[in-house]
C-alpha cells in the first residue's frame, strides 16, 4: 500500500516554511532596529550622525580593496571627498556630544579619564590592525608571493620597527587614521579651554593652522617610512576635526537643527555638481571626458585642500539641515541599519581594516574574477554587518529607556 503523503515534507511546504523563517527573521530584525532607533531617540541621540558615519565606514571597507569592481559606486567617484573626510568630521562631531557636555556636567577630572580611556581603547585598536597586518602577510608569503605595497619592506623583517610603529614614529601606509584620530581626541580638552576663552578663537586658530599646512605641506609629523610624513597630515586634519565640534556645540546650544537656507541649500548643491563632474572617472567607463578643468584640479587628500573641505562641508549642511534625512535615518530599515553600524564606529573598522588586507590577498592570489567580486563583497559586508548587530544587542542598545513615575 502506497504511504500517504506527509504535507511537511513536499517541497512547497518546505519552501513555504523556509520563506516563513526568512520573514520573521527579517521582521525580528526591523522589530529590533525599530526599538533601538526609539530608544535612543528618547535619549536625544541624532541617528542621522550614526547613519553618516555608518555609511562612510562600509565605504571605506571597499574602498581600501583595489580591486574590488564596487569601489566605483562610492562617494569618492562623485565628489572630491570621500568616506575619510566625513568619518573625521562626523568624529569631531560625536566628540562634542560624548565629552563637550561632560566638562559642565561631571567635572574635569572625570571627563578627562573617559577621553583617556578612549584614547586607550583606539591605540589597543590600532595594535590589533599592525599584529594582524604583519602575522597575515608574513603568513601569507609562506604560500605564495606577495605585493611589497602591502606591507612596507622595513615590516617584512625583524622586529626592530615595533618600537617605532608603536610610538607612531612609523605609520604603514594603510593603518594611519587611527593614530591621526587619537592625535585629534587627545588634543579635545585645549580646544575646549580655548573656547571658553572666546568662543570663535580654537576654530579661528584650528583654520589658521589648516591654511599654514595648505601652503606649506611640508609642516607635518616626521613618518619614518616615508619622507613625506603622515599621510593624513594631523596639522590639516585638525581643522575638519574642529569644525565637526563646533557644529555640535553650536547645534546643542540652539536646541535644533541647522538652519535650511534655500540660497545656501542651492550653492551647496551647484558646488557638489561641479565636484561630481570634475571627480568622476569617466575614462575608467569609458566615457568621453566631461571634467571642466581636466588635469589641472587634483586636490591632495594628505593635507585637505579647500576642494576637498567644500565637498565634505556641503554634504554634510544638506544632511544635518534636513528634516527628511532626519525621519530617514530613525524610520527606515537601510538608514536604522547604517545607524546600528555606525554606533560602533571603532570595533567595524578595525575588523573591516582586517577584512580588507585578506580581500585585497584573495584577489591578487587567486584573481579578481566575478565570483571572487560576489563573494568578497558579500561575506565583508555580512561579518561587519552581524558585528554590527551583536554589539547592539550585547550591549543591550535597544533596550526600553526607563521613565520616571
Amino acid at each position: 500500500m502506497q504511504q500517504a503523503e506527509n504535507p511537511q515534507s513536499s517541497p512547497v511546504m518546505q519552501g513555504g516554511m523556509q520563506g516563513g523563517i526568512w520573514r520573521r527573521l527579517g521582521g525580528g530584525l526591523r522589530d529590533s532596529l525599530a526599538t533601538t532607533a526609539q530608544a535612543l531617540s528618547h535619549r536625544g541621540r541624532d541617528h542621522r550622525i550614526d547613519a553618516m558615519r555608518g555609511a562612510a565606514l562600509l565605504m571605506m571597507f571597499v574602498d581600501h580593496i583595489p580591486q574590488n569592481l564596487l569601489n566605483r559606486f562610492t562617494m569618492r567617484n562623485v565628489g572630491f571627498a570621500d568616506a575619510a573626510e566625513v568619518f573625521v568630521l562626523l568624529a569631531g562631531y560625536a566628540s562634542w556630544l560624548a565629552y563637550g557636555r561632560a566638562f559642565g556636567k561631571y567635572g574635569m577630572r572625570v571627563t578627562l579619564g573617559r577621553l583617556l580611556r578612549r584614547c586607550v581603547q583606539l591605540y589597543i585598536g590600532q595594535t590589533i590592525m599592525v599584529v594582524a597586518y604583519v602575522f597575515i602577510i608574513r603568513l601569507w608569503r609562506h604560500f605564495t608571493p606577495v605585493s611589497v605595497d602591502y606591507l612596507e619592506p622595513e615590516l617584512a623583517h625583524g622586529m626592530s620597527w615595533v618600537w617605532r610603529v608603536m610610538s607612531f614614529d612609523a605609520l604603514p601606509s594603510n593603518l594611519n587614521i587611527l593614530p591621526l584620530y587619537i592625535v585629534l581626541l587627545a588634543g579635545f580638552p585645549l580646544f575646549y579651554l580655548l573656547m571658553r576663552v572666546q568662543h570663535s578663537l580654537a576654530l579661528v586658530l584650528a583654520g589658521a593652522i589648516w591654511a599654514l599646512v595648505n601652503l606649506d605641506p611640508a609642516v607635518n609629523f616626521p613618518n619614518w617610512l616615508d619622507p613625506d610624513g603622515w599621510y593624513f597630515n594631523p596639522f590639516a586634519w585638525q581643522f575638519l576635526f574642529a569644525l565637526g565640534l563646533t557644529a555640535s556645540e553650536r547645534t546643542q546650544r540652539r536646541g535644533k537643527d541647522f538652519l535650511r537656507l534655500r540660497w545656501l541649500v542651492g550653492l551647496c548643491w551647484a558646488y557638489l555638481a561641479f565636484s561630481a563632474l570634475q571627480a568622476f572617472p569617466w575614462g575608467l567607463w569609458n566615457l568621453p571626458d566631461l571634467r571642466p578643468f581636466g588635469d589641472a584640479v587634483a586636490p591632495a587628500k594628505a593635507w585637505l585642500s579647500p576642494l576637498r573641505l567644500l565637498d565634505v562641508l556641503a554634504i554634510f549642511y544638506l544632511v544635518q539641515s534636513s528634516t527628511v534625512a532626519r525621519r530617514w535615518s530613525g524610520e527606515t530599515v537601510v538608514g536604522q541599519v547604517l545607524a546600528c553600524v555606525g554606533r560602533h564606529s571603532l570595533e567595524i573598522f578595525v575588523v573591516g581594516t582586517v577584512l580588507d588586507l585578506l580581500a585585497r590577498l584573495v584577489f591578487s592570489t587567486f584573481g579578481d574574477v566575478w565570483s571572487l567580486q560576489v563573494g568578497v563583497n558579500v561575506v565583508g559586508l555580512g561579518v561587519l554587518l552581524s558585528l554590527a548587530f551583536w554589539l547592539d544587542m550585547r550591549r543591550g542598545v535597544g533596550k526600553p529607556v526607563a521613565r520616571p513615575a
